[in-house]
């Protein structure tokens, strides 16, 4: 016998026990941008490798050590895609989308990275992504911040997560306190974490994101970078504050918060949460003013944020916050007893077209009233619906409840599709 075959390490299959949960996040993620009159675009999986390594940064830890890179056919360097910013200025700008315009996107899908799976943290993972071009003042970020507080509130978790914001100041704000940051660890360079001794000499900044408590200790008396900023960055930081505690959007300011991809400057922010362990990051993002022109483009100012997928929906799971109706995948059983099968999905088809929002699943194969009703009850249906030839003949259907108490009925064709409509009006 052939030895079977495994999926990859960090890529794994989604289930039909828990897509049902997907489902609903993506669709009120959908819903909810949508409302805020962002529009979806959709992008490759595979892009040009050099679109990555001038935007992420070439000494990142994105480029140098966790992207999928490869030569196709044609000798030419390709990458699976690793995060969606930049795919996105991409097509907009090739597709005209940038000139003189405002946009606002979003967009879902697969992103892959190549580093050690854990909980929430695979190699092919799944981000939402929402993108705003042509708007350079405070109020654009505080809408990003505004529509993902409501969107926690919508799928409620709100209470399980925490907005964390800094401002990284423009090139030259940045520069400077990279000097001054890199003079203050140099002279305690043995006091830092293998990693962050390596980042000393390539990406200074991201020491202030390591996870090694004595480095973060160390941290505690070092320069900050809001000590740094420029004149309009402090502005445009002291705004965006005002305008999310008009909002009534609580946060912290978090000084030592960087972005591990080198295009952001001025607003960065995170949302984050305690109640899925280490990996507590579900939504980040910021401006980067520079990338469109750093990509080929004419200067355009931008801000955008993501959030990981497999990370909301471990929350929603671990805090309880998924609705019955999402972790029910049926609603109705139809259950053919005797020699009505014919009768029975015509029946079906009806009361699919009368009641479009009810999971209704046949029976197939045959078999006894009994093995059948066992079969409905397996199958997590709320209601089985009965179909024999006494009711055939009389136009009606038997309902019978499986989940409470409650007497069963035998009703005409129109009161059970009046019923069914008001049992699962929420069904999603």
């Amino acid at each position: 016998m052939s030895e079977k075959i495994q999926s990859l390490r960090g890529m794994n299959d989604l289930l039909p026990e828990q897509s049902p949960g997907w489902q609903y996040l993506e669709a009120t993620v959908a819903r909810l941008f949508g409302s805020y009159g962002y529009r979806e675009i959709r992008f490759p999986l595979v892009e040009k490798t050099e679109l990555f390594r001038r935007s992420i940064g070439a000494v990142t830890d994105i480029v140098e050590k966790e992207m999928y890179t490869f030569l196709d056919r044609n000798d030419e360097s390709v990458t699976l895609r690793p995060e969606g910013t930049a795919g996105c200025v991409r097509a907009c700008e090739q597709n005209g989308l940038l000139y003189n315009q405002v946009q606002r996107l979003w967009y879902s899908g697969a992103m892959f990275r190549y580093e050690r799976p854990q909980k929430g943290r695979l190699r092919q993972f799944h981000q939402f992504g929402a993108e705003v071009f042509g708007l350079d003042g405070p109020d654009i970020d505080a809408e990003l911040i505004v529509m993902t507080a409501r969107l926690w509130r919508t799928l409620g978790i709100d209470q399980h997560v925490e907005l964390q914001i800094n401002s990284l100041g423009n090139v030259t704000s940045r520069a400077r306190y990279r000097e001054a940051l890199v003079e203050f660890l140099s002279t305690r360079r043995e006091l830092l974490d293998a990693d962050s001794q390596r980042r000393l000499d390539t990406n200074p900044l991201r020491i202030l994101d390591s996870k090694n408590a004595d480095t973060q200790a160390l941290l505690n008396t070092a320069p900050t970078l809001l000590d740094f900023l420029d004149a309009e960055s402090q502005q445009h930081f002291a705004a965006l504050q005002q305008l999310l505690n008009a909002a009534g959007v609580p946060y912290r300011i978090n000084p030592r918060l960087v972005r591990g991809l080198d295009y952001y400057g001025k607003t960065v922010f995170e949302w984050v949460t305690d109640s899925l362990g280490a990996q507590g990051t579900v939504c980040a993002g910021g401006r980067y003013d520079d990338l469109v022109q750093q990509l080929g483009g004419k200067a355009t100012p931008a801000v955008g944020c993501g959030l990981g997928a497999e990370r909301l929906v471990l929350l929603l799971d671990a805090v309880g916050a998924l609705p019955d109706s999402v972790a029910r995948q049926l609603d109705a059983y139809l259950v053919a007893v005797g020699d009505v099968a014919p009768a029975a999905l015509a029946f079906s088809e009806r009361l699919r077209t009368a009641c479009p929002h009810v999971r209704l699943q046949n029976h197939c194969g045959g078999g006894g009233f009994k093995q059948q009703i066992k079969r409905a009850d397996r199958s997590g249906a709320q209601v089985v619906l009965i179909l024999g030839e006494d009711e055939v003949a009389a136009g009606k259907v038997t309902i019978k409840y499986l989940r409470r108490e409650a007497a069963q009925q035998t009703l005409s064709e129109r009161d059970a599709v009046a019923l069914m409509n008001r049992e699962f009006a929420s069904s999603p």
